[in-house]
């Protein structure tokens, strides 16, 4: 008997900060974090979703991001294309003040598949 479920997609979200968050008056930049919060929460709570990593390059970039190298990466198992496509409209659908998050931050969804391990590559 064999199993019909199909493998989840392994997708890297490659999340980057536009410019209008540093066009922000000194101490706002508060209220884009915490809609930035609530899209990672909801991301977290898609059904289908497992996350397995994130990344944080703040540290070491300064300034808009709008390509690579992004500001920030989520690896997670996603169960089809729908649902990747759900959780990038989370940046569309999560208000900041009277703004969406896209406002400050942008997404962009690589999809592929997990790399073979190295021992089963044998």
């Amino acid at each position: 008997m064999t199993d019909a479920t199909p493998a989840p997609l392994r997708v890297l979200f490659c999340i980057g900060v536009n410019q209008n968050f540093f066009d922000l008056p000194t101490g706002q930049g508060k209220a884009v974090w915490d809609g930035f919060m609530t899209m990672l929460t909801q991301l977290r709570e898609l059904p289908g979703v497992t996350v397995l990593g994130t990344m944080d390059d703040d540290q070491h970039m300064v300034g808009p991001s709008g390509s690579w190298p992004w500001t920030s990466y989520l690896l997670a198992d996603v169960v089809d294309q729908p649902t990747v496509a759900a959780a990038c409209n989370l940046f569309r659908t999560v208000q900041v003040g009277e703004h969406g998050l896209w406002r400050y931050m942008q997404i962009e969804a690589r999809i592929g598949r997990p790399l073979p391990e190295p021992e089963a590559a044998r």
